[in-house]
């Protein structure tokens, strides 16, 4: 068992509704739960101001009203299951459990993408990456949006390996607009494969995080894996592929609208990028900023947005996101 509990024992007069309740759990690394210093335990009370807890090593005594304790409950055991499921618990993590029942989605059993090479398994940890997943399976075109180190690229570069390894597609392709903070790819040195590779380095280190460096060369030179230009997308009919555009909020509307009509029979195209990082110049719009407006009422198309409550990065970088935050 990972955790047994007390019956309520009532506190004072019926009226009242006070009452305790003893948890006690077993079975998990505690540290997983409470933290450094209980600073993920502190983190989870936050959001029960109106309980009192007393934890005393495996043992959690709750008083309360019976409704606040119910849901404290509720809640305790969705993040011990988290722990169970992935080995893990996040502030960000805790957050999405309590106030968006994230533990709703943790009952779900397709929560692994995949099996690297060097058997780490590769997971949609939060709510927002499984339902990254999730969508993948149901609809053929989606769009991942959100801000920096919320693991737009890396989900959905596991997703379309497990597509290639499970042969549910013959090749991938990943593209992404030749604009770059100001930059010009024309001003750099070498061939186009030598200009785009410092920017496509993201998708090569999940390629080879799950493939292999070897194998990842030799499916380069055997076409199975392509990167290129989005320019180079165009008069193409992409069919039997796993495509996936990069930094998609640096494509114009002519660009988005070019890329995603390159969609052919059994093909699988995922799009993402971040708004708040459009580096085109002010008279160009975004064609994601226009996707967003002009197919959100397509049935077979999924529009996932992320949020810093996503962040897999350090702890900072939830910070910084929030602090670059438009002010209302």
């Amino acid at each position: 068992m990972l955790f047994c509990i007390s019956k309520v024992k009532e506190i004072g007069e019926r009226n009242k509704l006070m009452s305790e309740k003893l948890i006690k759990i077993k079975n998990i690394d505690l540290n997983k739960l409470f933290g450094a210093n209980n600073n993920k335990f502190d983190k989870f009370k936050s959001f029960f101001t109106d309980v009192k807890v007393v934890s005393r090593g495996e043992e959690l005594k709750i008083y309360g009203k019976k409704d606040d304790i119910n849901l404290f409950e509720k809640k305790i055991k969705a993040c011990i299951l988290h722990i169970q499921k992935f080995n893990s618990l996040t502030l960000n993590n805790i957050e999405r459990i309590v106030v968006e029942n994230e533990n709703d989605l943790l009952n779900q059993a397709n929560n692994i993408i995949l099996h690297t090479s060097k058997g780490k398994i590769v997971k949609a940890i939060t709510k927002n990456q499984r339902k990254i997943l999730s969508e993948s399976q149901k609809n053929d075109m989606i769009f991942v949006i959100g801000p920096a180190g919320t693991g737009k690229t890396y989900t959905s570069v596991a997703i379309a390996v497990k597509s290639l390894k499970n042969k549910q597609v013959k090749r991938l392709i990943f593209t992404r607009p030749a604009i770059e903070a100001g930059e010009n790819l024309g001003f750099l040195p070498g061939d186009v494969k030598e200009k785009l590779d410092p920017y496509m380095q993201p998708i090569y280190d999940a390629l080879t995080d799950m493939l292999s460096v070897k194998k990842v060369n030799k499916y380069i030179d055997e076409g199975i894996i392509q990167i290129a230009p989005l320019a180079y997308m165009r008069g193409r009919t992409l069919d039997n592929a796993f495509v996936i555009l990069d930094e998609g909020q640096n494509t114009t509307e002519k660009q988005m609208k070019m890329f995603l009509t390159r969609m052919g029979i059994s093909a699988k195209f995922i799009i993402t990028g971040d708004i708040s990082q459009i580096d085109l110049l002010k008279s160009n719009k975004s064609g994601l900023v226009q996707a967003q407006k002009k197919l959100k009422s397509i049935k077979d198309i999924s529009f996932i947005q992320l949020d810093d409550k996503d962040v897999i990065r350090h702890k900072l970088v939830k910070q910084i996101i929030k602090a670059y935050e438009p002010k209302h």
